[in-house]
This record gives structure tokens, sequence and C-alpha cells, in this order.
């Protein structure tokens, strides 16, 4: 009769089981503890291992799950039966493509009137979802700690701003190990003085990226970059911050901005950065009524630096000269450059002119010291235009302006000094504006001509030669000697046009004169051309003459070329070279208005040079003054001495004649001889001789 009534009673509570677990999102089984026949089986558990509700029932517990799987949890089976407990534990169950599947098992015995174990209640959670965030947070937090290993940037995490945990990056940037900052508050090892921002970004506990400045262990301060962020990680809530060392950025960013406001080359302002300190120096001095002082500096000849030595060192020379330059100067003034080997100069705090002229007396001085440049000691001077406010302008570019005009104008002086602008520069300046598009239009219009003054044999009296002087015959100034234009074609390179204009046609003419047999029976007959700085100083100048004669069907030897003693001075370096090149064509090469006092003497022997000729000051002396006859003398006799012939220039007198002639001196030219002449008359003059 006992099993009849089990079999009842466990219907029963099947029964009222059954309606219980179809509610239930477990998995709900119940198995007989003998058999181990499946009695119940909700939906849930039947699908799982592939069956039915009405099909599993009667199965063995072997048959639903497998083998495999019966071995793996019968230990835990033999435990709810022989302890009459309930068991738990987890395991995958694998689904049918592969994917995995956790579920929690619950074994619970269900005991008879005896106490005995009768059946067994199988109850399952799939935990899957559980498991699989488990593991994402798990790989989350790995990757997590391997970024914090392998990256550059420092890492940390706080709690309520005690650090919890740090990258060795960090304890590199800081200067402290892992336990010397775990554990301190983030706040001690900020900038005093960004304390505010940060705490504020703590209060708020926002997700950003901002700039702030942290302190080394040794106490340097390092600006940084921080990205903040909040973030789960070991089960807690955590503020991450990712500092980042942006000092070579700030770096970068700073090289850029001054390379934008200064100049490569010596670090001074450059253009638009000095214009821009003027202008506001400007507004300051107009509010104060304060005068201020605008200096434009040019060096002297820095085109033979460059020439003779190389850009390079050319480039060490300004260096040198633009450290002087701010040497000599207080910090409360501007300097600049302007590009090439101009520098601009804004003195303030000034009380008199007196103030200006004591720092150009000093600017003069440290420039005027040689620079050392490729081993060797260059003199470099500068010529200084001012212009002062309000006086001379109110406005920037006027005062530049005439500081520049300024400039020029100590230039025509002598170079290696300063010049206060004036009004009457101004005007002057005009006018060489006016006579600067003249000048290019007479070129144009064929305005110009040559005259020519005789230079005779001082023995014979007989016609050797002939100098060429340039006339302009402008159209509403009449006839105007050189002294009346030179100097603008010389500022504005138009001498270089007028030069070549001058040789080509002194060229023509000689070979005219040779064509009409008018220099028959006087000798060479040369006509010689003064030579203009600019056009000596000229790459390939050598190669212009050649092609001028070339295209004139001139000879070398018909023409003369004169050089002061400063153009050769100037040109040291490379003179030797070219003049060599021009007496190889024919060409003789002259010293023009020798004694002026550039040329060293011992230069004389390593010159290729044909004449010398006498400046006419010295001529004008003669024979009263015992100063002029003794220097006179003494040239006519080293010239001669070194194979050179001598000229004489500005000859009035037959005394004058007379004592040249008797030293030793070979040609003679001035009054005496003959005046400048138009081609023409020059022509009839030669003709009646």
């Amino acid at each position: 009769m006992t099993g009849p009534i089990v079999a009842s009673t466990l219907a029963t509570e099947a029964g009222r089981f059954k309606l219980l677990a179809a509610y239930l999102p477990a998995w709900i089984a119940l198995y007989d503890a003998k058999t181990q026949v499946c009695l119940f089986a909700n939906r849930g558990y039947a699908e799982a291992f592939g069956q039915t509700e009405t099909g599993i029932l009667g199965k063995t517990f072997a048959e639903i799950i497998g083998p495999e799987a019966v071995a793996l949890i019968q230990p835990a089976v033999d435990k709810v039966l022989s302890t009459r407990s309930a068991v738990s534990y987890e395991r995958e169950l694998p689904q049918a493509d592969g994917t995995p599947r956790w579920i929690e098992v619950h074994l619970i015995p269900q005991l008879g009137e005896d106490g005995e174990a009768v059946a067994s209640c199988v109850m399952i959670n799939d935990i899957t979802k559980h498991r699989l965030a488990e593991r994402q947070v798990r790989e989350s937090q790995e990757r997590l700690d391997k970024f914090m290993q392998a990256t550059v940037e420092g890492i940390l995490f706080h709690r309520d701003g005690l650090l919890t945990d740090v990258n060795p990056p960090l304890c590199a940037l800081m200067g402290y190990t892992a336990e010397q900052l775990i554990g301190q508050h983030v706040m001690s090892f900020v900038a005093e003085d960004e304390l505010p921002k940060v705490n504020e970004v703590m209060r708020l506990a926002r997700e950003l990226r901002y700039e702030t400045a942290i302190v080394h262990r040794d106490g340097t301060r390092i600006p940084v970059e921080l990205i903040m962020r909040t973030m789960e990680r070991d089960g807690e809530r955590l503020r991450m911050a990712v500092v980042r060392d942006i000092r070579d950025r700030l770096a970068s960013e700073a090289r850029i901005q001054h390379l934008a406001h200064h100049d490569g080359l010596t670090g001074l302002l450059n253009r638009s950065a000095f214009m821009e300190r003027m202008a506001l120096a400007l507004k300051r001095a107009e509010h104060r009524g304060e005068m201020l002082a605008l200096l434009f500096i040019d060096l002297d000849n820095f085109k033979r630096v460059n020439d003779s030595l190389g850009h390079l060192e050319g480039d060490q020379v300004l260096m040198t000269v633009s450290e002087r330059l701010v040497g000599a100067l207080r910090g409360s003034d501007i300097v600049g450059r302007f590009g090439g080997d101009e520098f601009i100069v804004l003195l303030s705090d000034l009380d008199s002119r007196a103030d200006i002229v004591v720092v150009l007396e000093a600017l003069l001085s440290v420039v005027e010291v040689p620079v050392k440049a490729d081993g060797r000691a260059l003199s470099v001077t500068p010529s200084i235009g001012v212009a002062v406010y309000p006086d001379d302008g109110r406005h920037a570019d006027e005062l530049i302006q005439h500081a520049d005009t300024a400039m020029y104008r100590a230039k025509a002086r002598g170079r290696a000094t300063y010049q206060f602008f004036e009004a009457a520069l101004a005007e002057t300046a005009y006018a060489d504006l006016v006579l600067e598009a003249e000048l290019a239009q007479g070129l144009t219009h064929d305005e110009f001509e040559l005259f020519f003054q005789p230079q005779v044999d001082a023995t014979t009296g007989q016609l050797s030669g002939a100098e060429a002087l340039l006339r302009w015959r402008h159209p509403q100034r009449g006839l105007l000697s050189p002294d009346a234009f030179i100097f603008v074609a010389e500022r504005h390179r138009l001498m270089l046009a007028l030069g070549e204009w001058v040789m080509r046609e002194a060229a023509a003419t000689a070979r005219r004169w040779r064509e009409q047999g008018l220099t028959a029976g006087h000798g060479p007959m040369r006509i010689a051309i003064n030579l203009s700085r600019m056009q000596f100083h000229l790459d390939g100048f050598a190669d212009t003459v050649k092609r001028v004669l070339a295209e004139s069907q001139a000879e070398g030897q018909w023409l003369e070329l004169e050089l002061t003693e400063r153009m050769l001075m100037e040109e040291i370096e490379h003179a030797p070279t070219t003049l060599a090149q021009l007496r190889a064509m024919g060409l003789t090469v002259s010293v023009d208005d020798f004694g002026t006092g550039y040329t060293s003497l011992a230069h004389l022997t390593e010159l290729p040079l044909d004449k010398l000729k006498i400046d006419q000051s010295f001529t004008a002396r003669l024979p009263d003054d015992a100063g002029a006859q003794a220097i006179t003398r003494a040239i006519v006799q080293m010239a001669v001495g070194l194979g050179l012939t001598v000229t004489a220039e500005g000859v009035r007198t037959a005394a004058q004649w007379q004592l040249l002639s008797s030293w030793g001196c070979q040609q003679l030219q001035g009054e005496l001889v003959g005046l400048p002449m138009p081609a023409s008359e020059f022509e009839a003059w030669v003709k009646a001789r």
C-alpha cells in the first residue's frame, strides 16, 4: 500500500509544482531520488535540453543531460541525497551554435515522512548575461591596466581626491614612486595659483579636458593637460585623469609666436611687430606729451662683406651688430630689423635732443668696432637717420620716411655718421624724386652727351688723350654737370644704365675718330671714362665692358677707365681680379684724384694699375705752397718708380706745367690745355692743332 500512496502524494505535489513553475523565469524539474527519472519539467527546462514538456517525462537524468554532464555533476547529486541538504553550483552549458552559456543550478531534496529523500528538485537560472557583463568588466579592467602600463602619458585614479592608483609615466613625470603618491590628496601636487580652477573641476565632477600646472618633487612647475573621466574600477566609482605633459607643445607654440613677430636671423622684432609696438608707443607719447626718436640705421658697404666673404659670414656680421645695438640701448627702447642691413630703433624717455645724441654716439662707437668674421676683423660702420616725434611727424609712416631720408643724407656726408631730419631734407627728397623721374626720361629722350677735355704730353705738348665728361641738356634747366644729378642717379641705381651709356658713347666716339683719321699722329689717343662706385661693385662688371666693346666695335686700348681711391679700397678683395680682366682686354686703368687719403701706398704694389691722376687740389696750390710741392713731387717720383704714368689735373698756369714736367709728370690736363668741349668743338680743336 505504501507505493500507491506515495505515488499519489507525489503526483499531487507535482501538479501543484507544475502550476507554480509555469510562472517562474527559472528552469525547474523534479527527479525521482531512486530511479532518477524525470517526474516534471517546465517548458524552459525541457527546451534547454532540446526536449518538450511531455517528451522529457520518464527519461532518466543521464538521458537528458548526457553522460559527460552527469559525470561532472554527479558529486553534487550524491551530496544532496546523502546529506539531505540543498546544493548549488554553476557550470557552462554550451549552446548548439557554440555560443557560451552559464547556468546557476540549485539541487533541493524532497524528503518523505521518514526523512529520506524521495525526489530532487532542480532549479536552474540562466546567468549568461551576468557572466558576460562580468567578463566585459574584467576584460575592460585588464585592458585599462595594460594601457596604464604601456602608455607614455600619466594616469591616476582618485576617490574623493585621494589617489588610489597611478601608472609609471605619472611617477616619472612627478618624480615620486607609486607608494609615495598613493594615499595622498591630488590637490597637494597642484600649483598654488591653479588650485581654484582644479577645485572647481573636482566639485562639479565634469568630464572635460583642460590645462593646468602641477609641481614636480624638486619644485619645478610642469604645465599639463588633464582629461577627466568618471568610471567604475574594481567595483567602485572613481575619478580618472589622463595627465599629459604639454611643455614641448607650449615651447613650440612660443617659438612659432616668436617667429611670427621676430626676425629669424637676429631675433629682433620684425617689421610688422615693430610697427605694432611703435603704434602703441606713439599713442602713449601723445597722451603723456612725451618726446620719441626714430633711428633708421643702415650698414655702410655691407654688400662688400657679403660679396667678399659670402652670406654666411655676412649673417654673422648682422647678428653681431644686432647684439651690439641691443647692448647699447635701454630696456624701454624698441629695436627691430627691417630686412637686409637695415635696423630701426625707437627711443623713449627723452628730455631733449641731447639725450638722443648720447645714444647716437654710443651706437656709432659700438658698431664701428671691427667685427670678427671668417677669422678676420671687418670694419663695419653705420649711417643713422633720426626723426623726432612730434617735431618731425606724428604718424609711424611719416617718421620712418623722414628718418630714412635723413639716413641717406648721412651717407652722402661721408658715412659712419648720423643726421637729424630737417624740413629742407623733405624738400630735397621730393626734388630728388622728381629728378629721378626726369633722369629716366632723359635717358629715353637722348638728353645726355659727352664733353671732352684734352690731355697732352707734359714734355712735347702733343695730344695724348681726352677725358669724357658727362653733361645733361635738361629741357628746362639747361646744361647740367654731374654734380647736379649724380647723387640721385647713384641712390636709385640709375647710375648703372647711365654709366653703361657713357661707356658705349665713348667707345663709339673713339671708333668714329679713328675712322675719320682724327687720332692720326697723336699717339694712343685714349678716351678716359670715370666709373661710378655702383658700376665697379657690380658682379660681372668686366663682362659688361667686354659686351659694350663688342657691340660698339671698339678696341680696349682706345679706352681708359678711371676709378677713385675709395672705390678700390671698398673692393680691395676683388679689385685685383677685376682690374686684371680689364687690362687683359687692352684697357688702361687709372686711379683718379690720387692723394685724397684713402689708398694705402702698399696697395699700389698689389693692384694692377697703369696710371695715377694727381688730384687738382694739389695742383692748384703749386708752385707757391711748399707743402703741396713736397706731396706732389713725392707722388710723382713714387709713381714713376712703380712704372706708372702720372697725369696732373687742374693745370692752369705755365709755372705749374713747367714744375710738374721737371718732376717727371708725363701728362697734363686743365684749363691751360683746354676746357671740356662738346664732341664737335673738341674735334675742331684737334684739327686746329
